[in-house]
This record gives structure tokens, C-alpha cells and sequence, in this order.
């Protein structure tokens, strides 16, 4: 990640732009008070010019000579191999409510992937995630689409279906492992994600598991009567 005294990548600043002003712009902003937004940051940004130590960012690196199988143990979760039988009936919930709805969206064609061919494609590789209790209870999944094994490289998707685990670091911890499952047991050389829209929060979450901005492509495509920014990041295995 970059260090303080490095520039940020520009696509970084761009995304986040593009995310804080469709924000700004949903919440009624006006040309005088994006000047007066700007002049606020600068004032804060010159109070706040020291970096401690504590918030300096380092670069993130997995260990490759791992021997991982599933199910993978992390400090408060479980990955599991998805079983078909069972857990086809969490997925379709998840998948209906309002944060799992773009889980199965194709970022490249707009279209809905079908649940069947999701599930049982070759190319896919799925994870169940559960809490690592006694009760191991299903609370999202993880995956690598479109898995090619002569290139070396995965599309990463991850989802809490539960809306209790959502917010609380559950997401992160899964992809931690998730990751590492991809370097240390499929090789992967390159993890990379799509995301609909930009948001601050997701980008900076990608970030601190490694990730870089690769590239926006704006208004990729249109879905529920509205146009889509897809943010594009991916994390490289040297």
C-alpha cells in the first residue's frame, strides 16, 4: 500500500472523487458549496499534516508456500467447501435481499449469472462461510469466478448474507483467508475484483487486503433503470 510519502495512485483519487460527488450531488451540493466543501478539507488536511507511525500503511503479503484445504479456520470464522444439498437454500436468500442482490451480476455483461451454472461451473470455486462456533452457523460465501489455471488468475467475490454479521469485520477476516487459499493452494498470481460503484469504505477495505485501483470504467452498464461505475482492483503475486 502506499506509504505516506508516496502519491496516491491517481485512479485512487479519482474513484473516491467520483464516489463523494454522486453522494454530494444526491444530497442536494450546489457549485458554491463544493468551494466551501474543498476549503473545509483544506483547513482540516493543514491541522492534521503529521503522520504517526500507528497510520503509516505497509504492503500486504501473503505466504505462498502454504499447504492449505478446506475448510480454512480463521479467529472467529470457518470456510467450508459449498455443498450443494445444503447451502443452495442460504444462497438463494441471500442473493434476494438488498445487499446480496448484485452477488450473482455478471460485471462485464450486466446480466444475472444463473444460480445453477454458478454453483456447478468448473471454473468456480466456492467457499461457505460459518461461524466458528459450535453451531458453525452459514453467515456468507466466498468465491473465485472463472478460475483459469493456465493463467493463474481468479475473479474474487465475497458476501455476508446475514445481516447481523454485516459491518463487524467478518467480511475482511473471510477474505484474508480466502486469499490465501488462492495463492497458497491454487497458485493464483493474480486476485481481482469488480465492484458496482465506488464507495470509500469498499476501496479503502480492498486496500488494506492488498488491492490496487486498476481502472473506472464509467457507466459500464445500465441496471434497474440506472447506469453503473464499475471500480476494477486487483492484487498481484510477484
Amino acid at each position: 500500500m502506499n506509504r505516506p510519502t508516496e502519491p496516491i495512485p491517481g485512479a485512487t483519487i479519482e474513484a473516491i472523487a467520483r464516489s463523494l460527488f454522486k453522494e454530494t450531488t444526491r444530497y442536494g451540493f450546489k457549485q458554491v458549496d463544493y468551494l466551501r466543501f474543498v476549503n473545509f478539507l483544506l483547513d482540516m488536511t493543514m491541522k492534521n499534516s503529521s503522520y504517526s507511525e500507528e497510520n503509516e500503511n505497509t504492503d500486504v503479503v501473503y505466504n505462498q508456500h502454504q499447504n492449505l484445504t478446506l475448510p480454512l479456520t480463521g479467529e472467529r470464522i470457518k470456510i467450508r467447501e459449498f455443498a450443494e444439498d445444503t447451502d443452495r437454500t442460504c444462497l438463494e436468500r441471500w442473493i434476494n435481499d438488498s445487499e446480496g442482490r448484485h452477488f450473482l451480476i455478471s460485471r462485464i455483461t450486466a446480466k444475472e449469472l444463473n444460480i445453477d451454472q454458478f454453483i456447478r461451473s468448473k471454473d468456480n470455486i466456492l467457499g461457505l462461510i460459518c461461524s466458528n462456533d459450535e453451531g458453525e452457523t452459514p453467515i456468507g460465501i466466498m468465491a473465485f469466478l472463472d478460475h483459469d489455471n493456465v493463467q493463474r488468475k481468479a475473479e474474487l467475490r465475497k458476501l455476508i448474507g446475514e445481516p447481523e454479521y454485516r459491518g463487524k469485520g467478518f467480511a475482511k477476516e473471510a477474505t484474508e483467508l480466502w486469499i490465501q487459499f488462492g495463492i497458497s493452494a491454487l497458485r493464483l498470481k493474480k486476485i481481482y475484483l469488480n465492484t458496482l460503484e465506488t464507495n470509500i469504505r469498499n476501496i479503502k477495505l480492498n486496500e488494506e487486503l492488498g488491492f490496487r485501483v486498476e481502472g473506472i470504467l464509467r457507466n459500464e452498464f445500465f441496471l434497474n433503470n440506472q447506469y453503473y461505475d464499475v471500480l476494477k482492483m486487483s492484487y498481484l503475486i510477484e
